[in-house]
Parts: C-alpha cells; sequence; structure tokens
C-alpha cells in the first residue's frame, strides 16, 4: 500500500484507473500504433526478417525516450541492402536530442552507405554505423551552437544511442550509453532459451567503464566520482557515452549563461563523453529466437533472463507491453504500493517511480533471414507517436 506521506506527496497528480494495460492488446489501433494514456503501443506488425512488438510508457512530464523501426532499404541505392533497423533513443535533460536522432541517424546511415559504397552492392558495415552516429552528433552540436545564445539549456540535453540491424543474415549492435539488447537463444536438448546480453554499456557504476575513463583522462583525478553512492563522469552524469551533452563535450559550451549546476570549475581540451558506439556484428542462426532492445528503464526492473522468459512464454502479440507491465509490476513492489495504484500516478510524479521504458521486440524468422531480403514489408514507425507533451508546450 502507498504510505500516507507519499500518497500527499501524489495526490495532486493521482488520476482515475483506467482499463488494463496489457490484457487487452488488440484494441483499435493502427498502422501506426496507438497512443491511450501515458501508453504508445504497435502491439504486433511484421518487419522484413520477421515480427515485432513496440511499446512506451511515459514516467517524465516530457517524454524523453524516442524510437524507431524501419524494414526495408538500408541505403538510398536500389541496389544496397535491405534489412531491419531498430533505434532506441533514450534522452537525458529533455527530449530534443533524442528526437533529433530520431530523425536523422537512420537516414545518415542510408546517406553514408552510398558515400562508401556507391560502386559496389554490398552490405551494412560497422565502419557506416559508426560514422552515422559520429555525423548524427555533429549535426546536434550545430543545433546547440546556434541556439546558444537564445536557448542554453539544450547544451545539456543528451540522449543514449542504442542501434540493432539484421541484415544478410548477420546482426549489428552498435549502442553509446546504457540502453541495452539482449537476445532470446535457444541452447540446450531442454530447448530452454537462454538470455545473451549483446550490447556493452557505458555506465559509471560499471568498474570496466571506470577504468576506461580514468585511461582516457589520466590527468583528472576527479573523472569519476562517488557521489551519493552513484558513480558519476565529473559528479554529474552516470553514462561516458552519449549523442548531445554538448557542456561535456566542447568548453565552449560549458561557461554562462548555462546553469551552474552544470558547469565544472575547471576547462577541459578534448571531450569528457564520447559519441563513438561500442559494435558488435555477428551471424544469426536458428536457435537465435528474438531480440529485446530496451531503454534502461526496463533493465532497472527486469533482469535478462526474467525479460526472455517473459518473452518465451507469453503470445507475441503485446509483448513489449507485457515486459513494460512486468517492470511497472516490480517499481510498485519496491514502493510498497500496487500496481493498481500507480496507474493512477500521473507524469512528473511517475517519475518517482520509474523512468520512460522503451521496448521493441524482434521475433527472428530463420527462413525469412537466410533467403535474400530484396523482398518483404516495408516500414517505417516511430515510437511514442500521440503521447501527450508537457502541458506548457
Amino acid at each position: 500500500m502507498v504510505t500516507t506521506t507519499f500518497r500527499k506527496i501524489v495526490s495532486p497528480c493521482w488520476k482515475p484507473s483506467v482499463e488494463d494495460d496489457c490484457e487487452n492488446s488488440s484494441r483499435g489501433q493502427d498502422s501506426s500504433g496507438r497512443a491511450d494514456g501515458l501508453w504508445w503501443y504497435k502491439d504486433s506488425g511484421q518487419h522484413v526478417n520477421g515480427e515485432f512488438s513496440m511499446a512506451v510508457i511515459q514516467a517524465n512530464n516530457t517524454l524523453e525516450d524516442h524510437s524507431q523501426l524501419e524494414s526495408g532499404p538500408l541505403s538510398l541505392l536500389d541496389s544496397g541492402p535491405r534489412g531491419t533497423f531498430v533505434g532506441i533513443y533514450d534522452g537525458h535533460g529533455g527530449p530534443e536530442a533524442s528526437k533529433f536522432i530520431n530523425t536523422r541517424l537512420f537516414d545518415n546511415i542510408k546517406a553514408i552507405h552510398v558515400a562508401e559504397f556507391a560502386s559496389e552492392n554490398q552490405g551494412i558495415s560497422p565502419d557506416v554505423i559508426s560514422q552515422a552516429f559520429l555525423a548524427t552528433e555533429e549535426e546536434f552540436l550545430s543545433v546547440v551552437k546556434k541556439q546558444w545564445l537564445s536557448n542554453p539549456q539544450i547544451a545539456s540535453v543528451g540522449s543514449c544511442c542504442l542501434v540493432g540491424i539484421v541484415c544478410s543474415g548477420l546482426l549489428y549492435i552498435a549502442n553509446a550509453g546504457d540502453s541495452r539488447a539482449v537476445l532470446g537463444r535457444v541452447e540446450n536438448d531442454m530447448k530452454e532459451v537462454k538470455a545473451v546480453q549483446l550490447s556493452s554499456e557505458h555506465n559509471a557504476n560499471l568498474e570496466s567503464v571506470r577504468e576506461e575513463m580514468r585511461s582516457l583522462h589520466p590527468d583528472d583525478p576527479h573523472i569519476v566520482v562517488l557521489k551519493h553512492n552513484v558513480w558519476r563522469v565529473k559528479g554529474i552524469i552516470q553514462v561516458s557515452r552519449s549523442l548531445g551533452d554538448a557542456y561535456l563535450k566542447k568548453a565552449e559550451f560549458n561557461k554562462a549563461p548555462l546553469l551552474s549546476k552544470f558547469r565544472l570549475p575547471e576547462t577541459f581540451h578534448k571531450p569528457i563523453l564520447k559519441a563513438e558506439p561500442s559494435i558488435l556484428v555477428q551471424k544469426l542462426y536458428p536457435q537465435d529466437q528474438f531480440l529485446i532492445f530496451a531503454s534502461d528503464g526496463l533493465w532497472e526492473h527486469l533482469s535478462n533472463q526474467e525479460a526472455v522468459d517473459i518473452v518465451n512464454n507469453c503470445s507475441r502479440n503485446g509483448t513489449a507491453r507485457k515486459l513494460i507491465k512486468a517492470a511497472l509490476q516490480e517499481a510498485a513492489k519496491k514502493r510498497e504500493m500496487r500496481y493498481s495504484d500507480l496507474k493512477k500516478v500521473d507524469r512528473g510524479v511517475r517519475r518517482h517511480f520509474h523512468d520512460d521504458i522503451t521496448v521493441i521486440v524482434l521475433f527472428l524468422d530463420s527462413y525469412l533471414i537466410s533467403r535474400s531480403s530484396s523482398r518483404g514489408p516495408m516500414l517505417s514507425i516511430r515510437g511514442g507517436g500521440g503521447i501527450s507533451a508537457d502541458d506548457s508546450t
């Protein structure tokens, strides 16, 4: 049950309960998904390599998560590769960076592929993905520069960026930040589906990340600081890689009129945070059943194996929403309240219980993956469309 003290805090934002979020998976949605209160979802659909499910739940006053799924051409060339692209963009400090990435990153991948391989029919390469991350970063930093005097807070806005691409029998995972991609794979004669984490996370709470930061900044004894039992880069931010966060990339933005809480006491001569992604490339096999892509809001409450078990043991329709519901149930339990009460808490105050959460589940059809991807459903869908923004906007 909710404590009396906490009920006083949330009562101004308490709202009537709506019908259960995940048991009614098929109600009136269209090809672009459906917004329903703080939810957005596309319970089922087809991509070039199988089926998919997407869902978003808002917790912040303004939704800071953005996401997309693209099925079809991965290049501007007619002869270029085809496949499935997934992007999870977990914003912080505001929605501007994640929204920008949602409009530019995939287009940059297609354009850079043409520039790199215009004379040959070649698939996606890790270099193309990495270049697209950096090109998108530079474009956003240009926006920051243009808006610096009129809107200095945009220099403190950034986004984690997780990308998955299925193309020509290969899986590409690129990550900058702490979103996560997990594979569900049949691993033994018992046909058990095991969780395999595919993405490398960049969060200062990991010792390996702290060691990386210290090696990159050997002359800065305060590059990572333990603050209120949480490790943070420069005592400010948990992630060590992101797109945006201009105030920790270029010293020209780490000064007034930026808010003092973001300004460092000393100048710096090279970016403190990196935008380069960690990239994994591996072949897909028939035992690879599905992929779960999610912002860290999901993984705060569910383990990799718990998430895989939910996907494996439920029907495919509405799977992404079922994962988010399980995370919300855990969030409610941690605060000693009922899930039915958590559903009544409106955005903004919701952030005391959980973060914005975005989930995309890709089911993998080995027959479709093994054959040519020249045919198949073409689709472009953006997660979160239609969820109400902050009332002040």
